[in-house]
């Protein structure tokens, strides 16, 4: 289990890679973000955009699942208050391969709340001709090493 502690200002925290797949970007659309350009093909706005694109939130879902494998999973995380300045820069198609890093940028322990901490972490997501898709800045509650 990684604490707070375990976490310092500068590092850099690798993703593996995630291979986005068609019936995953139309199955999430259909779902969540039913926009023409996410699961109609033929949709005149689809073709001029250069075809199906997944969703935002989707690539925001993708980040998620790979922060979670990456070092997330393996941390005593409280809850997060949510993210700043998301962007999507590039739209993620199908067969895209993505990957990324988060680095942390402040590390500080909570005035109020002496057994948690609060990492803030800047995130890029690329593509596998490395064009970056997704630019973010993420913050996290996490529990302080217990002493025992």
């Amino acid at each position: 289990m990684n604490y707070f502690q375990d976490f310092y200002v500068d590092q850099r925290i690798t993703f593996g890679h995630y291979t986005v797949t068609q019936a995953e970007i139309t199955e999430f659309a259909e779902r969540y973000d039913p926009q023409a350009f996410h699961v109609d093909q033929d949709h005149p706005l689809t073709m001029e955009l250069g075809g199906i694109m997944a969703s935002g939130w989707h690539s925001t879902a993708i980040f998620m699942r790979l922060a979670v494998d990456a070092y997330l999973g393996d941390a005593a995380v409280l809850t997060s208050p949510g993210v700043d300045a998301l962007r999507w820069l590039t739209p993620v198609r199908a067969g895209d391969v993505i990957s990324g890093v988060a680095t942390v940028e402040h590390a500080r322990l909570s005035a109020s709340k002496p057994d948690r901490g609060i990492l803030t972490t800047g995130v890029v997501l690329w593509n596998q001709q490395d064009i970056e898709v997704l630019k973010m800045t993420t913050h996290v509650f996490i529990r302080v090493r217990p002493n025992h």
